[in-house]
């Protein structure tokens, strides 16, 4: 038999034997499993002597656009405070892409904090202050870096001026541009809708959503529920430290079984719809409002489901049928009113559609 010609080229790596598998001793706790989001919190609690700001809160911030919404006092700025490393939980765990946020400062490359209190220095100008954290993050050109976060929230033509002269709008902006200057996966924003008029909350909107859409991770805080049911693909929201609910508004809504459903429905005979539906035992009221019926279900999965065939068994067509509490403000009231907690209300974590 003829022999092979020897291979060309430097010989194979030779791998170190591998170890054997070894079986964990009866009692060893398992290791936590890996984050399944950029930003991670676990069980994390904060409090000040005898007052608890954050109480036993855990989720997992995915790459998107999420909002915390709470009454003042919540505790919402203590916990973007406790991911952006400034302040240190007093039990659990805040992970950024898988480690501690507290003390870590190779998290600041991935990580922007814009705060709620002013942070701008009123004699510098934009661009000097823009250039200034770019220097912070070591950027090889600080220069061009500033100039592209400047340009990303449109602030341009402003950049040469004294910050001392800007509105509290065009401050917010300042702050955000600083936060995006090293382009970070993680952007942590506390009110950034403070003082903006509606073009500048509407260029932040669409700026705030198209760097979620992109992959970066976006959270912020508000009190102001419009701003978080037109950006937020989720909703946190807390009450008294404590997460009450999260996922996608109207998916928390359809969940709070407690609460009568309401839907408003014109027909082309709404009379007729109304006998149909009255005698359900999903159906808990009726009512005539103008030329549409108002109508009350404890039962909405029952009720979707069940309409289209009452409304062919009654010969009437459908000309309008729309959920009349399906809002973020219905969510926040009845949940603010009813101080639920996460074990009222456990939809584990809806998915975003």
């Amino acid at each position: 038999m003829t022999a092979l010609p020897p291979p060309s080229g430097p010989p194979p790596p030779v791998l170190p034997p591998r170890a054997p598998a070894t079986a964990a001793a009866p009692g060893t706790p398992l290791p936590a499993p890996a984050p399944a989001g950029a930003v991670s919190l676990r069980g994390v609690s904060k409090w000040y002597g005898d007052v608890v700001a954050v109480n036993d809160v855990s989720f997992e911030f995915r790459p998107g656009v999420t909002g915390l919404l709470g009454p003042n006092g919540a505790g919402k700025s203590t916990l973007l405070h406790m991911m952006a490393g400034m302040l240190t939980p007093s039990n659990g765990d805040v992970l950024i892409r898988g480690e501690a946020a507290w003390r870590n400062i190779e998290m600041f490359r991935h990580v922007g904090l814009v705060p709620e209190r002013e942070s701008v220095y009123p004699f510098l100008t934009l661009r000097e202050y823009v250039v200034a954290s770019a220097k912070l993050h070591e950027l090889p050109d600080p220069e061009a870096a500033a100039a592209a976060a400047i340009e990303q929230v449109e602030m341009t033509a402003a950049m040469g001026r004294r910050m001392g002269g800007y509105s509290k709008g065009m401050r917010q902006r300042a702050k955000i541009a600083a936060a995006l200057v090293h382009q970070p996966d993680v952007l942590i924003l506390d009110e950034p809708f403070n003082g903006t008029d509606p073009r500048q909350r509407l260029q932040l909107t669409e700026m705030l959503k198209g760097l979620g859409a992109g992959g970066k991770t976006i959270v912020f805080s508000s009190h102001i529920l419009e701003d978080v049911e037109t950006l937020a693909d989720e909703v946190c929201v807390v009450i008294n430290g404590r997460l009450a609910a999260s996922g996608p508004y109207r998916e928390i809504r359809r969940l709070m079984t407690d609460r009568p459903h309401a839907f408003t429905i014109r027909s082309s005979d709404n009379r007729r719809v109304a006998a149909a539906l009255v005698g359900r035992p999903d159906i808990t009221s009726v009512a005539f409002t103008g030329d549409r019926l108002q109508v009350q279900t404890s039962d909405f999965g029952e009720f979707t489901q069940a309409i289209a065939q009452v409304l062919l068994d009654s010969g009437t067509d459908l000309h309008d049928l729309e959920p009349a509490d399906d809002s973020l403000e219905t969510v926040f009231s009845y949940l603010v009113n009813t101080q639920r907690t996460p074990r009222d209300l456990t939809p584990g974590r809806t998915t975003r559609r």
